[in-house]
């Protein structure tokens, strides 16, 4: 009898539900917020309504889409944190109500370990994955994180922020330049036609494998201040420049780190995950750093890169052979590490 693992994903400001069997994507259905966009950043009320409008036709579409009904189903699997509280709620609550309904457990994850995890969403069976132990730098808008992942139960964090986050630094910075939100893609779009090297940024000088990006924002707002002082359409004048330069410290922070990761030595595989290892300059140069050290890279697709509810199912079938469900009682968290 087939394993059928329902896949619900809350946490941020996309609804997502996705069904796999057996391991095995049958379907994966997204419904962006576009509201947001006015207000230059998610906001969490707002979030939390949207979820309540599509959460339903989400599931039922992805139940269509997988070709089953929701009496096939073994489990859910649904990201219980960390998120927006308002988000997760909704997710979660829904979540509980169709396990109770159809007499079916719950597996609760975390929504970091389900970026991580993405690697092992397979579309046929004999599809490659990730061996263990293996290294991922997870980088999003609210994560920056090394990991090293033993097992899909077991990961170690061994380098993460200590402030803000790579993908925060893309947004805020292109707020600054007047780039609409999310300002990541528009930096990864207008980095293609720029100098990488037209303008220096400041580098953290942070001991051991730990991030920080608040020194690179300040001085990336220093230098369009001073830039507009001079000169009242600085901004538009340097756009590409500016994204391409910003795009290249950005990189040159991560991959730094990275590279003086003693625990490269004991892997052979290294991958990203998280929202932005959609940028294809980030993309670029993790694929680069493993060719020159001979370690396989695993990069997503784009389509598993931003909030989804395929990884968040991986992740729960993984729970599901191991037995480990969730009790009903368990709230959802806003905040907590891998």
């Amino acid at each position: 009898m087939s394993t059928y693992i329902l896949g619900i994903e809350s946490s941020c400001d996309d609804t997502s539900a996705a069904v796999i069997c057996d391991g095995c994507l049958r379907s994966n259905v997204i419904a962006s917020q576009k509201v947001h966009e006015a207000f230059g950043g998610v906001v969490p009320e707002l979030a939390s309504r949207a979820h309540q409008q599509n959460i339903v036709p989400v599931v039922s579409e992805a139940l269509r889409q997988a070709g089953i009904k929701k009496e096939d189903l073994s489990a859910i699997a649904f990201t219980r944190g960390p998120g927006l509280l308002g988000s997760l709620l909704v997710g979660t609550s829904f979540a509980k109500g169709m396990s109770i309904g159809l007499d079916i457990p719950l597996l609760d994850v975390n929504h970091l370990h389900a970026h991580v995890l993405s690697h092992f969403i397979k579309k046929e069976e004999n599809d490659p994955v990730p061996e263990f132990p293996f290294l991922c730098l997870l980088i999003s808008g609210g994560n920056s994180q090394i990991v090293m992942v033993k097992s899909p139960y077991d990961m170690e964090i061994i380098g993460k922020t200590i402030d803000d986050a790579a993908g925060e630094a893309f947004d805020k910075c292109a707020k600054v330049m007047g780039l609409p939100y999310p300002g990541g893609p528009h930096i990864d779009r207008l980095a293609k036609e720029g100098n990488p090297k037209a303008f220096k940024f400041s580098r953290p000088h942070i001991p051991g494998l730990d991030y920080s990006f608040s020194g690179l924002k300040t001085s990336f707002l220093y230098t369009v201040r001073d830039g507009i002082k001079a000169d009242p359409h600085f901004i538009e004048h340097n756009l590409e420049d500016l994204a391409a330069s910003l795009q290249a410290t950005i990189i040159e922070i991560l991959i730094d780190k990275l590279a003086k990761a003693p625990q490269l030595k004991e892997v052979r595989h290294l991958a990203i995950g998280g929202g932005v290892s959609a940028n294809s300059g980030v993309r670029d140069a993790i694929q680069d750093f493993c060719d020159r050290r001979g370690i396989k890279a695993w990069i997503p697709e784009r389509a598993f890169t931003t909030d989804n509810a395929a990884m968040v199912a991986a992740a729960g079938y993984f729970k599901f052979l191991k037995g480990e469900f969730c009790d009903l009682s368990l709230p959802p968290y806003s905040r907590v590490s891998v």
